[in-house]
């Protein structure tokens, strides 16, 4: 009888786990045809550009005479969107440019390693291939700080100066005692099965700037989430989180050119380690001896530009003019 019973439910097991495997590939398969018809209805709102044969997207507005190139941070799944209320204030004085790597936005998925070489020649060569000629006024937010650091070492005549918002530089980790984070490769497959999108059903938050109601249009909103479906934890962004560390190791030993102008956003100051070290003392760290490199401070949150765009752009028109002044 208890062998029975065992067969019995171990049928009833086996038919909930043949469901659930149908139903999710059921899901899978929906959402996927989703991804063509959003993808088909949302096309890049600016140029697509080939660079190691994949298209990479760059969003360009604004004509003043001093390019600003944004670069994300880490796992932004939809940068020019994402950046667009920083956009539109700094666009009427700058020309702003939003670079998407691989694996972000608009941009193509690739097969080449995330190593900070990779991801600075694809800058620079989807730059070029725009027309968009340098010197730039480079402005990363978050990760991209590193790829900032390295672009600025290897090629200073390109750079003319450093915006960070909130960047993360190779010489913190060392500075605070802390380790690389990674990622898990298993979230790679969030976006294919369409687990991606059920994670943004049910939490969409979580996948939407943090700011006041307006800010964001609802299109922008909408796109957003959709391009977070797509582009969800790809294997691009896996790669280029457990890149960290070796990246790191590559730039750790480099500083900013000691007469380049350092403008960096942070937030304000909520705790301090027990050895009385924060972010704005280790930024301090990163200063050069331009007359115009300064911290700002805001109070917000580690993507300052969803709430202080306003700030910012007036801080950087401002910096831009200091920069000018002390040539």
């Amino acid at each position: 009888m208890k062998t029975k019973k065992k067969f019995r439910m171990w049928i009833v097991f086996r038919n909930i786990l043949m469901a659930l495997v149908a139903i999710l590939l059921f899901w899978s398969i929906l959402s996927n045809f989703m991804t063509v018809y959003e993808q088909k209805n949302y096309p890049a709102i600016g140029e697509l550009v080939e660079v190691q044969g994949e298209n990479m997207h760059l969003y360009t507005k604004g004509d003043g005479k001093n390019t600003i190139v944004l670069l994300s941070g880490l796992g932004t799944a939809a940068p020019t969107l994402d950046f667009e209320p920083l956009i539109n204030e700094m666009a009427k004085e700058n020309r702003i440019v939003v670079v998407e790597s691989f694996g972000y936005g608009w941009s193509d998925i690739t097969d080449e390693e995330r190593s900070v070489e990779n991801i600075v020649e694809e800058i620079r060569m989807a730059l070029r291939k725009n027309n968009i000629q340098g010197p730039y006024i480079l402005m990363p937010h978050s990760i991209s700080g590193i790829y900032s650091m390295y672009f600025a070492n290897k090629y200073p005549e390109e750079v003319k100066a450093i915006v960070g918002i909130d960047p993360t530089l190779p010489q913190a980790l060392e500075y605070f005692g802390e380790n690389a984070p990674t990622m898990p490769k298993y979230l790679s497959y969030m976006a294919p099965t369409g687990l991606a999108r059920i994670v943004l059903n049910i939490n969409p938050e979580g996948f939407l700037p943090i700011a006041e109601v307006g800010t964001y249009s609802e299109e922008n909103l909408k796109i957003t989430k959709a391009i977070s479906a797509w582009k969800g934890y790809n294997k691009n962004i896996i790669n280029e989180a457990n890149e960290i560390e070796n990246n790191i190791r590559k730039t750790v030993d480099m500083n900013f050119p000691s007469n380049m102008p350092i403008l960096i956003f942070t937030t304000k100051v909520d705790k301090e380690t027990k050895n009385g070290k924060t972010n704005i003392t280790f930024y301090e760290t990163q200063l050069t001896n331009s007359p115009a490199s300064k911290i700002v401070t805001l109070k917000g949150h580690h993507y300052l530009h969803w709430t202080r765009y306003k700030e910012m752009s007036r801080e950087v028109d401002e910096f831009i003019k200091l920069s000018a002044a002390d040539k």
